[in-house]
């Protein structure tokens, strides 16, 4: 502050000379002064006493004073809010609506507010009902928590006629518990709500010494990625995610949503992302009611697990949030993280139990003075020595006189007052006294007295068995709500629905989405890039667009995908006007948008000759046919694009021919040429991918699949596509072998009895239930080892020796069947553990493919121009045997 002071000052000094250069105008208004103390000031009043909440018990003046107004009103009853919002209005300032709806936010957390009626629904978005509809009442744990009137500091109200707190003392982190959010003038405010046990929890960490760490937890639920949140410090970021699974095939059902959202924005979002052709989406039904359930039908065909993908990149089903930790303290903002603010709120907890503590102990001392000096007065029959006085001051003195040689024991003088309280003891009492119980309750008061000393002393496990207790009483049903896991990065052109139709024309050298009458390419999106290669040899990657030039005699168009390394383009082209002819295969992995790369030798009029684009990296056979020329002798023979490496684009290639070429042929399509892909799988984020991220399942082909068995006793396969998402109960994950039997041991619950079946999977790509469809039947145990053995113990039965455990040989035990039988029963006993036991030796028969050819990375290869235009082909490989295969990729011949 003063230091904005002075520098208003020095603007002002400034501003003193041109204010009496300019003639023009017969006035001119300061505003600098108005600046400095009324903009200051409204500032300082924002910050202070509306946006920003206190450090010492979390609230806002606003909040504080409903709470106030609430225990003011007190009787164990509803209230109306209406009447507490009108008590509040002696306490704040500013009109009803704003206390209204400060209240509702704080009865909507369900923490320190009973509420009765329609309070509103944080789920739908969903206001309250009107203030004079609706009822509330501190709850049991704010009664507990938040008010100490003896310890309570008070000040004056606005207008001087109330007293009102100046911050309650609360003996918990509530500011971390509710959370808030704030803008005032030049800076804002927002504490993430956490996990009420975790809170208590961390507090104890904190008290015993040990670290702890605290991250946000919603009443909305969802899925967080806490990775960035950096305490909650300016600058950290969380992302927040709905909770989506798939029902059926055609339906997605949504069962929790991010924080600061509703199912109502959630829903306008996703229809806005379908409208704008994102996603695609049949019907949305909200079932909504005490939980979340939104059900997104897809049209057939649609892959769900790509939707999910599409609704988190394109929707508000997944959203960042950017926390800022500032409070108030010492009537100035601070920016603090909440680590810090925990440890701050545990430390003022135990500063208000220790005051507390030493106002019981006074008061305890205090009754226990007073009782022991009843006690005298009445034993010793003091009161008759008052008998005979007739003024007030000989009645004092008499009774101070005749205490005097009973008091050397007391922890304090006799005073005037303790003298005063035992003249008002009244005749009924003293005739009534007991000894007996008198003693008594001076020993309760002594012993209560050295407990509350004890606690004193020991104060840190004194607030250690408060935070345990609070726990105790209130923790049940609190539970974290909100599923910390780290998020996948999900990449928008992966998995956004292509709604445009690309159009090549491919003379003119046209590309776009609004050239309808020419040649059909491809479906796209506006996100997307596509790739263009021309006839001399050019190559460019430009987003779609409605009408772009791009270079004549296009030879090949198609959606460009980033950092592929599977598709492999075959080429044979000739080098200049009359150079020879080099035949070459490369993958495109990254490019500079709207740059023209040179796929030949760079040499005036260079043309392609042959070309293909292969998605699996397949490589086909193709026929050279030579023009006649001279004493040239073989005219005609076969080139195996098999034997050539896979290199970077860049790359020169190897010579074909330096005659010249009439023209080139596919003789045989080909197979592909490229190594099995090794796919992992990443726990932390459950996504499949190739980075060797998490568990290795293997090595796949185009051809392979996946094997998932869920707890629920399903099992299906899935293509190891990299957009799958996976189940929580999934407890089997690995690639499919047809030929080897899953075992499955499993209780029905119609029967009550264990079963024991072994099955191969019958359908690709369906879901098939292996247990019996009553509700009580439980998958117990499955194994895809090929002769699994399992160990059985018993329970022990009464009046009988426990039956020694058995050992089980499955592959012995029972043949394998249909996925639907039955399948054997277990046995008859009871069992109380199955226990898997390491597998029989089993020997698989291997098969041996010698077809694949090494990949070679781009950026790695990528090598200089070769100098030597006649050089053989070094690169060219032994021949190998081709497999005719129906694959998608079609040459182009020129």
């Amino acid at each position: 502050m003063e230091e904005n002071e002075a520098l208003n000052e020095e603007n002002t000094n400034e501003q003193e000379p041109l204010e009496s250069q300019d003639t023009t105008q017969d006035s001119l208004t300061k505003v600098t002064g108005m600046y400095k103390d009324w903009f200051l000031d409204y500032a300082s009043y924002v910050i202070l006493e509306r946006a920003v909440p206190a450090i010492e018990d979390g609230f806002k003046p606003v909040q504080r004073r409903i709470m106030h107004s609430l225990k003011e009103l007190d009787d164990g009853r509803y209230n109306k809010v209406a009447n507490v919002v009108g008590h509040t209005m002696q306490y704040h300032p500013h009109g009803d609506a704003s206390i209204a709806d400060a209240m509702v936010q704080i009865g909507q957390k369900d923490l320190l507010i009973d509420t009765q009626g329609n309070w509103g629904n944080i789920l739908t978005g969903d206001g309250a009902a009107a203030s004079r509809y609706i009822e509330a009442r501190l709850s049991k744990f704010g009664l507990e928590v938040v008010f100490s009137p003896k310890i309570t500091e008070w000040q004056s109200s606005y207008d001087g006629r109330k007293k009102e707190p100046v911050n309650l003392p609360v003996k918990f982190p509530l500011l971390l518990a509710q959370g808030a959010e704030g803008i005032a003038v030049g800076l804002s405010t927002k504490v993430l709500p956490h996990n009420f046990i975790e809170l208590i929890d961390s507090s104890v960490k904190y008290l015993k010494g040990q670290k702890f760490t605290i991250y946000p937890d919603f009443p909305t639920a969802g899925i967080i990625d806490i990775s960035g949140y950096n305490d909650g410090l300016r600058g950290g970021k969380i992302r927040v995610r709905a909770k989506i699974s798939q029902l059926d095939k055609n339906t997605l059902v949504i069962n929790e949503i991010p924080y600061g959202t509703n199912t109502s924005t959630l829903i306008d979002s996703i229809l806005k992302a379908n409208d704008k052709g994102k996603i695609k989406v049949k019907k949305i039904e909200d079932n909504t009611a005490a939980d979340v359930e939104i059900l997104i039908h897809l049209p057939s065909g649609l892959s769900p697990d790509k939707t999910i993908d599409a609704l988190y990149a394109f929707t508000a089903c997944e959203s960042s949030i950017s926390p800022l930790g500032c409070i108030i303290e010492d009537n100035k903002p601070l920016f603090i993280g909440v680590t810090e603010m925990l440890q701050r709120s545990t430390d003022y907890t135990v500063e208000l139990l220790k005051r507390e503590l030493e106002v019981q102990l006074s008061e305890l001392e205090e009754q226990w003075h007073f009782s022991s000096l009843e006690r005298i007065f009445i034993e010793k029959r003091i009161y008759r020595d008052i008998e005979e006085e007739e003024t007030w001051e000989g009645v004092i003195q008499a009774i101070d006189k005749g205490l005097t040689p009973f008091t050397k024991h007391l922890k304090r003088v006799v005073t005037e007052d303790d003298i005063v309280r035992l003249t008002e003891i009244r005749i009924k009492r003293i005739s009534k006294f007991d000894i007996d119980k008198a003693q008594q309750l001076i020993d309760s008061l002594e012993e209560r007295i050295a407990q509350v000393k004890h606690d004193l002393a020991n104060l840190v496990d004194f607030a250690i068995a408060y935070f345990k207790d609070l726990k105790t009483k209130y923790g049940k049903g609190r539970e974290r709500k909100s599923e910390i896991r780290v998020f996948d990065d999900i990449e928008a052109t992966k998995v956004v629905i292509r709604n445009t139709k690309l159009y090549v024309n491919r003379e003119e050298g046209f590309v776009g989405t609004s050239l309808k009458r020419d040649e059909y390419v491809d479906d796209c999106s506006d996100i997307d890039d596509i790739i263009i290669m021309t006839k001399s040899g050019e190559m460019m990657v430009t987003k779609v667009d409605a009408k772009t030039f791009v270079g004549k005699n296009i030879i090949h168009v198609a959606v460009f995908k980033k950092k592929d390394k599977r598709t492999i383009y075959n080429m044979v082209y000739k080098d200049g006007k009359n150079g020879p002819s080099y035949i070459k295969r490369f993958n495109v992995t990254s490019i500079t948008r709207d740059k023209i790369y040179d796929l030949t030798n760079g040499n005036p009029n260079s043309d392609v000759l042959y070309f293909s684009e292969n998605p699996n990296g397949e490589a086909e056979v193709v026929t050279v046919l030579l023009r006649q020329a001279g004493s040239i002798k073989k005219l005609k023979w076969d080139l195996d694009f098999s034997d050539v490496l896979i290199k970077g684009r860049a790359s020169k290639g190897n010579i074909v021919t330096k005659y010249a070429v009439k023209r080139i042929e596919l003789k045989e399509k080909g197979v592909s040429t490229l190594k099995p892909r090794k796919i992992w799988f990443d726990e932390v984020v459950r996504r499949l991918n190739v980075d060797g991220r998490g568990e290795l399942l293997g090595e796949f082909k185009g051809e392979d699949l996946l094997l998932i068995v869920t707890q629920k006793g399903i099992a299906k396969t899935i293509l190891p596509e990299l957009t799958a998402h996976f189940d929580e109960d999934m407890i089997v994950l690995e690639k499919w072998n047809p030929n080897k039997p899953i075992s499955a041991i499993y209780y029905d619950g119609e029967k009550e009895r264990y079963y024991v079946k072994r099955f191969l999977i019958e359908s690709e790509n369906r879901e098939d239930l292996f247990i019996s469809e009553h509700p009580k039947s439980v998958l117990e145990l499955v194994s895809t080892d090929w002769r699994p053995v399992i160990e059985l113990e018993f329970v022990k039965q009464k009046g009988k020796d426990v039956k020694p455990n058995q050992t089980i040989d499955i592959e012995d035990f029972i043949a394998i069947k249909g996925i639907k039988a039955l399948g054997n029963q277990l046995t008859t006993d009871k069992i109380k553990n199955l226990n898997a036991l390491a597998p029989l030796a089993y020997v698989e028969e291997e098969v041996v493919e010698t077809n694949d050819i090494e990949v070679v990375d781009e950026e790695a290869i990528s090598e200089e121009k070769s100098t030597d235009k006649n050089a053989p082909a070094d690169d060219v490989e032994a021949p190998k045997k081709k497999k005719p295969n129906d694959d998608d990729s079609q040459p182009t011949l020129f």
